[in-house]
């Protein structure tokens, strides 16, 4: 059995050699390169490929693996979106991604986004620079005295709704598919129309599909309360990021804090320096005092990573082998 692994990174080594230790039957080809239509020949004799959000895999990608005899892609990361899924499916891959590695490291970036914003560290970070050492009019706010929406209650977002009431703050959730805890404890809101008229922070924590995409936009925007903070470490395109720059030149929103970007492949986990990033909206956030951006990283420790390796390379074998795992993608 072999399986080859793209965009591999020197801190998943450690993991990644666990695991073989543990596995001596079967062969892995290592390449840090990405998983792109000229690469895909290094798939050549492979069973199946463990890959990295990375790149886009077009249909050139999927029928130049498919050529190979390569059908089985394990993911080491939950999103998908970079997969042509229609194609996929019309040339029999079968997909799998790691839908829960950390749950704590997510949770805990959009918390330290949050306290990060209310207590306007990039504005002083920016003073300090200029040996500025007044405080105004930089005025923080309180984690307890916020209302925080969080919009998702899965893995993600009950570990921070845990995380917000250490805390002291006023958790009020919305879900389409409830918890019974979080129902019980009566956090949950009718609406997202309600959370958006109740919070001071809104966090994003649901999937990219369809119904979601854009769902921040300049018609959510206007029913949320006058300088909220928007957090977003789920994916990019839950945003419309014209909107939500009208919004913060406006004042609606005060500040956000944003781990994702809707046209992040190709840009993040790149160096730029001395470069411009090839996204005009991209620059404009950087350049706002009231923004952080994150490449992508809340998901990014240790334990994390090691989950990662360790769950897609599980489900690889098991897709060799004829298992189904409990994470392949449904079409």
């Amino acid at each position: 059995m072999k399986i080859i692994s793209y965009s591999i990174r020197d801190d998943e080594m450690p993991a990644l050699k666990a695991w073989k230790s543990q596995h001596p039957d079967v062969e892995v080809q290592v390449e840090s390169e990405n998983l792109t239509p000229e690469t895909a020949s290094k798939a050549q004799g492979a069973d199946a490929a463990v890959t990295f959000q990375q790149a886009p895999y077009t249909k050139e990608v999927l029928e130049e693996l498919q050529k190979l005899g390569v059908n089985k892609l394990s993911l080491r990361n939950v999103g998908i979106d970079n997969i042509d899924l229609p194609v996929a499916e019309k040339l029999g891959f079968q997909i799998t991604n790691v839908p829960v590695y950390s749950p704590n490291a997510i949770a805990e970036h959009a918390a330290w986004l949050m306290g990060r914003l209310l207590r306007r560290v990039p504005e002083y970070d920016a003073k300090i620079k200029q040996r500025d050492l007044r405080w105004a009019p930089e005025i923080g706010r309180e984690m307890r005295m916020q209302t925080v929406g969080v919009i998702g209650t899965g893995h993600i977002g009950r570990v921070l709704i845990n995380i917000l009431q250490g805390f002291g703050a006023k958790v009020v959730c919305y879900d389409i598919f409830q918890n019974p805890e979080i129902k019980a404890a009566d956090l949950y809101v009718d609406s997202l129309d309600e959370l958006y008229q109740q919070s001071d922070i809104i966090t994003l924590h649901v999937p990219s599909v369809k119904e979601n995409i854009h769902m921040i936009n300049a018609d959510s925007i206007a029913k949320m309360k006058d300088s909220v903070i928007i957090i977003n470490v789920a994916r990019g395109d839950l945003i419309d990021t014209d909107d939500l720059l009208k919004a913060l030149d406006n004042g609606q929103v005060a500040a956000a804090g944003l781990d994702v970007y809707e046209k992040e492949v190709g840009i993040f986990n790149k160096d730029w320096a001395g470069q411009p990033v090839p996204d005009a909206n991209l620059e404009d956030l950087f350049r706002r005092q009231n923004v952080i951006v994150t490449p992508h990283t809340a998901f990014y420790t240790e334990t994390a990573v090691e989950n990662m390796v360790q769950k897609s390379f599980d489900a690889s074998l098991q897709l060799i082998k004829g298992e189904t795992p409990d994470t392949l993608v449904k079409y």
